[in-house]
C-alpha cells in the first residue's frame, strides 16, 4: 500500500479495559517529545454512533496527537458523514496531512502491525485472530505460561516495552 511508504502504521489491539487508551497516550507522549508527528485512529467497537466529546479521542489529543479521529457505525468524527467507513478509506483522508506515525487503536482485523494486550486467559483468542503481531503486552491477571512467537511484555514494564515499541515506529520513518 502506498501510503506505509510514507507513514508508520502501528494498530493497538485488545478487548475492553485492556488498557489500549492509556498505551495509545503514552507512544504519543514519547513520539510527540521526540518531534514526530501523529495521527489517530480510535474504533468505537463497542456499537453506536461516537458522541462528538468522544474521551479517547479527546486523550489521545490531549497527549499530543496532531490528528485525531474516531470511526464507529459509519460516523467519522471529523464531521463527515456516509453509509459506512473502511479503515484504508480513513488511512487515505489522512494521507493529505504530513504525518510521521499513525496510531490505530482497535480494528482487529486489519493487517497492519499490532501490539496485542492481554488482560485474561479469555484473551489468548486474541492471538489466534489477529495477524501481523509485532508483540504482546499482558496483565499480571493473564497466566502467561508458555513462551509465544512474539516479543513480550509485562505491562509493568514500560521501560522495556517503550523502548521496543519506539524503535518499531522509527523504524521506516
Amino acid at each position: 500500500m502506498a501510503l506505509e511508504q510514507h507513514h508508520k502504521i502501528i494498530q493497538v489491539v485488545g478487548y475492553q479495559n485492556s488498557g489500549k487508551t492509556t498505551l495509545m497516550e503514552q507512544l504519543i507522549r514519547q513520539a510527540t517529545a521526540e518531534g514526530l508527528k501523529i495521527g489517530t485512529i480510535k474504533h468505537h467497537g463497542h456499537g453506536g454512533i461516537p458522541m462528538n466529546d468522544s474521551k479517547d479521542s479527546v486523550r489521545h489529543e490531549q497527549a499530543g496527537a496532531r490528528i485525531a479521529a474516531v470511526e464507529g457505525d459509519g460516523t467519522l468524527r471529523m464531521s463527515i458523514h456516509r453509509s459506512n467507513w473502511q479503515l484504508d478509506e480513513i488511512l487515505a483522508i489522512y494521507a493529505s496531512f504530513k504525518m510521521d506515525i499513525i496510531l490505530i487503536e482497535g480494528y482487529k482485523n486489519e493487517h497492519y502491525p499490532k501490539v496485542v494486550l492481554l488482560r485474561t486467559i479469555e484473551d489468548q483468542v486474541l492471538l489466534q485472530k489477529v495477524s501481523n503481531i509485532s508483540c504482546v503486552i499482558y496483565w499480571p491477571t493473564y497466566p502467561l505460561d508458555k513462551s509465544l512467537d512474539y516479543p513480550t511484555f509485562s505491562i509493568h514494564d514500560k521501560a522495556q516495552y517503550m523502548e521496543f515499541l519506539m524503535a518499531e515506529m522509527r523504524g521506516k520513518i
